[in-house]
């Protein structure tokens, strides 16, 4: 589940980077959320 939102969150923040909108900082904002998710995923997947 994580995997599949923080794919969606990198997806969007790539298509936002192409389609060069004037919503920088919420496409940034998306990036950072993404790399959170990511990063927690793995820190309770080598936990387990």
């Amino acid at each position: 589940m994580l995997w599949t939102i923080s794919v969606i969150l990198i997806v969007l923040w790539l298509l936002g980077l192409v389609s060069s909108t004037t919503m920088g900082g919420f496409i940034h904002i998306l990036l950072v959320i993404a790399i959170i998710v990511i990063a927690v995923s793995v820190i309770q997947g080598r936990r387990v």
